[in-house]
């Protein structure tokens, strides 16, 4: 005999799960409005944050602690959870497919500076895979700002 299923259980499996990822160091308006547009396109937004060890061999530092960015952005109303990148230190790999893979969202939705070009193979076979659809230009129209801009800014600014 089958056991019924809750009504909690089914409107869970119906969710349309949405994931963003970046480095959000620093988190910028361009980051907010990226959260609000995706989470238009779902029901279910979730953020990976690409972890200090990813920032570090990626840009070669971390302006703000993955813990403090989590936090931040667990405070989005537009997000509905935060995980962060299953990066280890001095991974070859710098894509999020794993992160993909164990999530398996319906839609992976990208921000202003992502398009068919520039979004890492791994990634996009990840994608084709589990039949995750990836959306780019996300966030109302194009890149806004920029988080490394932002930290080049801070170094460059002396304290009187």
């Amino acid at each position: 005999m089958k056991k019924k299923s809750s009504l909690k259980q089914k409107k869970k499996a119906e969710k349309k799960i949405v994931m963003v990822s970046g480095g959000f160091d620093p988190v910028h308006i361009g980051h907010v409005r990226l959260f609000q547009g995706a989470k238009k396109l779902g029901d279910e937004l979730v953020v990976v944050i690409n972890n200090d060890n990813w920032l570090k061999l990626k840009k070669g530092y971390v302006f703000m602690p993955e813990h403090e960015r989590k936090e931040i952005i667990e405070a989005f109303e537009a997000v509905d959870r935060v995980i962060l990148s299953s990066h280890k230190k001095n991974t070859k790999d710098i894509s999020i497919s794993k992160d993909l893979l164990s999530l398996r969202p319906h839609i992976f939705a990208k921000g202003g500076d992502r398009h068919r070009g520039n979004i890492p193979t791994p990634e996009v076979l990840v994608c084709n895979e589990i039949g995750c659809e990836i959306i780019n230009d996300v966030g109302f129209g194009g890149k806004v700002q920029s988080s490394s801009e932002l930290v080049k800014k801070a170094r460059k600014k002396k304290i009187r």
